[in-house]
């Protein structure tokens, strides 16, 4: 589980309404004033957990194997990997 970001109270205001317009981007752990605060979906399917787990890694630039930072982009579609350097020479070696 990733630490708690600490949020004013502003923020949870914010919080709320991405919750109420049913935003997946509400989806985290909170620290406020000392309590923790965890928002998830409930009963979400194995399936949908690695779904958003891998949409989250995506968009922040991280692999999505092991969550380090990739830094090479495809040179054909500009965009970074979805890998890290180690998993795509690993996936690269399986193949062959």
């Amino acid at each position: 589980m990733s630490k708690p970001q600490n949020v004013k109270p502003e923020d949870l205001k914010k919080i709320l309404d991405k919750i109420k317009s049913l935003s997946d981007d509400a989806v985290g752990n909170y620290l406020f004033k000392g309590y923790r605060i965890q928002i998830s979906k409930y009963k979400q399917t194995g399936a949908e957990r690695v779904q958003f787990l891998y949409k989250r890694r995506r968009e922040n630039g991280l692999c999505i194997v092991c969550g380090k930072k990739v830094t090479k982009k495809n040179p054909v579609t500009g965009k970074l990997y979805r890998l890290c350097e180690t998993h795509r020479k690993e996936i690269d070696n399986k193949k062959n």
